[in-house]
């Protein structure tokens, strides 16, 4: 049975920073495709980045220069350090394993940028 669970979410004042992390089980990273995904109030699941398991990695252009995705293949988590963050990320942030045709999720962790 696969298992993302998500953690790091929380609020945070505009230009302020967080790390949320994903840690697997049923699954490997580092055989997968691993990406975030996010989903504001009344708006599509989009996805924000992901890295292949030989290490590329993909953003969203919203987010380049902004935000950076790891993986730790030891922990068998992936990470997505958020930097410079805007009002605008607000959003559920979900984690992502793509791994033969199939995608599995995590339960969404929730990112609030305000003052």
């Amino acid at each position: 049975q696969v298992q993302l669970v998500e953690s790091g979410g929380g609020l945070v004042q505009p230009g302020g920073s967080l790390r949320l992390s994903c840690a697997a089980s049923g699954i490997i990273f580092g055989n997968s495709v691993g990406g975030w995904y996010r989903q504001a109030p009344g708006k599509e699941r989009d996805m924000v980045a992901t890295i292949t398991s030989d290490g590329r990695l993909n953003y969203a252009d919203s987010v380049k220069g902004r935000f950076t995705m790891s993986r730790d293949n030891a922990k068998n988590t992936v990470y997505l350090q958020m930097n410079s963050l805007k009002p605008e990320d607000t959003a559920v942030y979900y984690c992502n394993a793509h791994f033969i045709f199939t995608d599995y999720w995590g339960k969404g962790t929730l990112v609030t940028v305000s003052s």
